[in-house]
């Protein structure tokens, strides 16, 4: 088994928070406070943590306890760890007080690899799906009770699946003979028998299980939550940056930073423009990997990386 995790975007997105101006000019009496909301195997939270002042503060969060298992093993007196979601984080620190935040969206590759979590759909395991398994029903579970119209709705929404109302009720006729799916192979299988046209390159099980998967783990809920606590936390002049997967994530970072970004004048306001009020966030750009990067982990080919920076004297 190889539980090699390779972490996206490493360096840019090192160099996207470590380039902003309140790390970038740093003097020895502050405080540097930085947040990796997805700590995952810890590729970024070391990174950063190299770069960064012995007086630093890291704080790593992770839903996953095999994650948080792999965090403690880090000796750094600088680092944090807190075992819950980045939707959560303005509950573990206070408004304004933090110099870059991180946010790694989707799931590290330990876990796909891991046949026992019930990610992938190439390895047998139990269709669990849980990031955190101390908390919620099983996507099994869930599979066994909820509504053909809800199911569909699921794998249509977070898989963008045109077959969904088929596996939904393939899904649905098999409970009804008592052979609802209980592994990642059996729910694979009984999906591949729906989805007659297959897409190149693609296993036709992907939009299911990623549905699925977003689904348990409220992962789109997450991301507007954790967006909204980041503004908060974020000092003037500190940077947020967000590595997203996949359309409805990166769909929902870039409409949160150009909400951010721009600031509504009723038509027809007299108002100077050095008058209006400020954005409470200025978006520094988008990175995607390099053609190398994708062809040495092919998992980092849908990755985008978008950087915005929180305004000085900005109102969150």
């Amino acid at each position: 088994m190889n539980n090699t995790h390779r972490p996206v975007l490493l360096a840019e997105a090192v160099t996207a928070l470590t380039n902003g101006p309140l790390i970038q000019h740093q003097n020895t009496n502050t405080n540097i406070v930085v947040i990796d909301g997805t700590f995952g195997r810890g590729g970024h939270t070391q990174a950063l943590l190299k770069e960064l002042p012995s007086a630093a503060r890291m704080i790593s969060f992770d839903k996953d306890l095999d994650a948080i298992a792999v965090a403690k093993q880090i000796n750094d007196s600088r680092l944090t760890i807190v075992h819950d979601s980045f939707a959560q984080m303005d509950q573990y620190v206070p408004p304004e007080s933090v110099d870059g935040i991180l946010l790694d969206l989707g799931i590290s590759s330990p876990q796909v690899d891991e046949a026992h979590r019930g990610f992938s759909f190439r390895r047998e395991g139990p269709l669990d799906m849980r990031m955190n398994t101390t908390q919620g029903i099983t996507a099994a579970e869930w599979l066994e009770s909820a509504p053909l119209e809800e199911i569909t709705s699921v794998i249509k929404t977070y898989g963008e699946e045109r077959f969904a109302f088929q596996i939904a009720k393939a899904i649905v006729a098999k409970r009804e003979e008592g052979l609802s799916p209980k592994t990642t192979a059996q729910l694979a299988n009984l999906v591949a028998s729906v989805v007659r046209t297959r897409e190149v390159g693609q296993d036709p099980a992907t939009r299911t299980f990623q549905a699925l998967r977003i689904f348990i783990n409220r992962e789109l809920d997450d991301l507007e939550l954790g967006l909204k606590a980041a503004l908060k936390l974020l000092k003037p002049g500190a940077r947020l940056a967000v590595i997203s997967f996949h359309s409805l994530e990166d769909r929902i970072v870039k409409q949160f930073m150009q909400a951010h970004s721009k600031v509504e004048v009723p038509r027809g306001l007299p108002v100077r423009d050095k008058d209006l009020p400020q954005s409470a966030l200025e978006i520094i750009g988008r990175v995607k990997p390099s053609e190398l990067e994708v062809t040495e982990n092919p998992r980092a080919r849908s990755a985008i990386m978008r950087v915005a920076q929180k305004r000085m004297g900005a109102l969150a």
